[in-house]
């Protein structure tokens, strides 16, 4: 075994290629499955205990030089030589690279923080990974409330008194607000949620929200219609109208859904609006007495509301999106449309 092995090395040695392709014959001549060397490793497993020692040194390092050999020779063949050459050669033409544009949502979710800067809102933001407590509790859903089935939550802790989840709505964000900044407040919090829901063309168990919340003496669910009806008409234009329904969410009382007039068809009926007129997109109301006092702000004294809405539910009212898995699938098709493409 060990003239084979200075035999393999003195060939190493005198080994010359000039092309990839001669290296590539080598690397198979030397390191291939029926190699030079691995014939000599299977008759390692041969020879005598006490020997394995001594050449199995000299065969790991016969590898080693081997492969630095093939690498070293790889970096000289004339392919690669040319290689080399041609990208150096400042006379040939540049290659142009495709940017991309901004994503609809990221669009939207800026248009919506402008509009509502102007009217005097601050952003504000916290953790995807939230405790119970902020998520449910202090928005008035108590431990055994019915309304918590209405959000199919992803726990990644339980079995303790607070759990850990990933929030179901931005609402927590408020939570987090009423705690923390003085009165009076004025934010919207938009951010990624996530529930625990079949994923089809109207809904996915990973989207973004856009919620509002404003605090201070003297609030009135006038306010709420303005405000909201001011924002609707930066959005969609300065002839859009809303409908106001009765709903219910545990954290605000009284409660709504919005409709806004069909832009496409206006009010008068089509299948978008399928022959109503009317589109949904958010939901709001005055905050409930119980969360100001879980934040530790005077119900008597102080009223507000709160506002809530998708924003990939904006995008598709605003370009006529009919499936909320465009906006996943990252098809530069679907992209592109929302901006124009630049070439560098």
């Amino acid at each position: 075994m060990k003239e084979e092995i200075e035999k393999v090395l003195n060939d190493l040695d005198s080994l010359k290629c000039e092309s990839l392709k001669e290296v590539e014959e080598a690397r198979i001549k030397f390191l291939g499955k029926k190699g030079e060397i691995t014939k000599l490793f299977e008759e390692f497993r041969t020879i005598a205990p006490e020997m394995k020692k001594e050449f199995g040194k000299q065969l790991n390092d016969l590898k080693q030089k081997t492969q630095a050999k093939i690498e070293e020779l790889k970096g000289t063949a004339s392919d690669s030589v040319s290689d080399k050459t041609a990208l150096n050669d400042l006379t040939m033409p540049g290659y142009h690279y495709t940017l991309g544009s901004r994503h609809p949502v990221s669009i939207v979710r800026q248009e919506i923080a402008d509009i509502f800067r102007k009217f005097g809102y601050d952003i504000a933001e916290g953790p995807e990974i939230e405790d119970d407590y902020h998520v449910f509790e202090a928005l008035n859903f108590p431990p055994d409330h019915p309304a918590r089935d209405m959000q199919d939550t992803f726990f990644v802790s339980t079995g303790h008194k607070d759990p850990i989840l990933l929030r179901t709505h931005t609402s927590c964000v408020q939570v987090r607000c009423m705690e923390t900044m003085p009165l009076p407040i004025r934010v919207i919090c938009p951010g990624r949620v996530f529930r625990n829901e079949a994923i089809s063309a109207r809904a996915h168990c990973i989207f973004h929200q856009c919620e509002g919340l404003y605090i201070d003496e003297h609030v009135t669910f006038a306010d709420l219609r303005q405000s909201i009806l001011l924002f609707v008409r930066e959005m969609f234009g300065p002839n859009t109208q809303i409908r106001m329904r009765p709903s219910y969410f545990p954290f605000t009382e009284p409660s709504s859904e919005v409709d806004v007039s069909c832009n496409i068809c206006h009010g008068k009926g089509c299948n978008v609006c399928k022959g109503t007129g009317w589109l949904e997109i958010l939901g709001c109301g005055m905050v409930d007495p119980n969360v100001l006092e879980a934040s530790g702000i005077d119900s008597k004294k102080y009223s507000g509301f709160a506002f809530g809405m998708g924003l990939e539910r904006i995008a598709m009212l605003k370009w006529q999106v009919n499936d909320l898995r465009h906006y996943f699938e990252n098809d530069m098709r679907f992209l592109k449309e929302f901006g124009t493409s630049v070439e560098v």
